[in-house]
Formats: structure tokens, sequence, C-alpha cells
């Protein structure tokens, strides 16, 4: 029975070990999941893919827009139920992601999620949202670092748009004025959370060049 014992104790510490390891690298190992995630999305993605896409319907009801966890993020990694569009990149803050239909758990667990359910590339005001994580590497954690007048790409693998940032603020969850149309601009408007999600920082820019694409100018979202 003594042995029995020492046995079970032994199977407990290691238990606790583990959990106590899996709550102390939580945040990096949910943080390096979303990254492998996106980075098959954007290698796999080709313009059938887009094109087929772009055809499916999307969620686009904010109310129902939940911090990110690490089952959902899990849940996304073995499932392919993200509608990818197009990729993005802000290479000054080293910000590579996909671009993806809607505001799902899944497409937020993947990349930036249109806002919209009418938006076009190069087109009006193409709003994505994205969660912002500790980690800042993941998903839209780097707007944080962007500055005024860096350059943002985003791209259907038709086309590459390129965007001058020219806003850059802290604003209240009411301001969704942010992803209205503006009469006369190309507007590319990219929202997280920011004060631990009391508040949303927003970062747009200007459509300054429209490119074919070409394997040059798609090297920077790799």
């Amino acid at each position: 029975m003594k042995k029995f014992g020492k046995i079970m104790g032994g199977i407990f510490l290691g238990l606790v070990l583990i959990v106590g390891l899996a709550l102390i690298f939580n945040e990096p190992i949910k943080a390096y999941l979303v990254q492998h995630n996106a980075q098959q999305k954007m290698e796999n993605l080709t313009k059938d893919q887009v094109k087929q896409n772009n055809l499916k319907d999307g969620d686009f009801d904010f109310g129902k827009v939940k911090e990110i966890d690490a089952s959902q993020v899990v849940k996304t990694s073995l499932q392919n139920d993200a509608n990818v569009l197009g990729k993005i990149a802000i290479p000054a803050v080293n910000l590579k992601l996909p671009i993806v239909k809607g505001l799902s758990e899944a497409s937020l667990s993947t990349g930036g999620g249109t806002m919209k359910s009418d938006q076009v590339m190069g087109k009006g005001n193409y709003a994505l949202a994205g969660h912002y994580m500790t980690n800042k590497g993941a998903l839209f954690s780097p707007l944080e670092r962007t500055q005024l007048g860096q350059m943002m790409y985003i791209t259907d693998l038709t086309n590459v748009y390129q965007y001058k940032i020219t806003y850059k603020k802290v604003v209240d969850p009411e301001s969704v004025w942010l992803i209205n149309d503006v009469s006369g601009q190309q507007l590319l408007t990219l929202i997280t959370c920011a004060d631990g999600g009391v508040n949303r920082w927003c970062v747009q820019g200007n459509l300054v060049q429209t490119e074919k694409a070409t394997k040059e100018n798609l090297a920077m979202f790799e």
C-alpha cells in the first residue's frame, strides 16, 4: 500500500507540474499556434480559393466577438473553417497575416477579419478587425507599434494595394463611424483592442498605389 501511495503521489505531482507549466506557458503556446495556423493559411492560399471564399457567407455580428482563448485556437488549427480572402503585411512592425471573411471565432483566431459584408479591396473603406494578444508578434498586436507614414499592404493575389498610415489613435468602442466609407477616399482601417479591452486602437491609411501581383511584390507577405 505504501508503494502504491508513493506511485499515486508521484502521478499527482506530475499532473500538478504539467498543469502548472501549461498555465505558465499558456500565452506563448497560444501565440505559437496562432502564428503557425496563420502561416499555413497564407502559404496554401490560391487565387481560386480567394474567388470561392468571396462567394461564401460571413458572420459580421460585432456582438458575438469574444476574447480569444486556447480552446478556440486549437479548434481553428484542426479545422479548415476560416474563409481566407487575401493577405495583409505591415513590414515596419513585421505584421503578416491572412485576411479572413467576417468576425467569427475561426476568422479572428486566424488573422484580420473583414468588418463589412460588401467591402472590396482597393475601394471605399476596407476595414479589418483583429485580436490583440500579449505576445507582440501575434495577430493585430503589432498595430500598437505602428507610426504615421509607414506603409501597409493588402493583396487578393491578383493585385497588391499599398496604403500610407495617416491616422492612429486610441478610440472608444462606440466609434464605429471609423469604418464607414468616406466620399472620394480609398482607406484601409485596422481595429484592435487597447487598454486591456476597454478601448480600441484604430490605424488608418490612404491608398497610394495599386499594382498587379507579381512574385516580387508578393514576397513581402511571406
